[in-house]
């Protein structure tokens, strides 16, 4: 399976590497592991959705 790191997913994803951090702690990102100090994000992984927006929270109440 191919990787990338949080500064990949996050030029990807257009949101900061600090979000996604919280979204793989929080185990949010199926797939994602933590090697050492790094994050390991599958490439094929679908950006979650961010529950702080109007759209995010519709979304999340489906």
């Amino acid at each position: 399976m191919d990787y990338m790191t949080l500064r990949e997913a996050s030029k990807k994803w257009g949101i900061s590497p600090r979000q996604i951090n919280y979204y793989c702690s929080e185990g949010r990102i199926p797939g994602a592991e933590k090697k050492g100090r790094v994050w390991l994000i599958p490439k094929d992984a679908k950006k979650p959705v961010d529950g702080r927006t109007k759209q995010g929270r519709a979304l999340k109440h489906e």
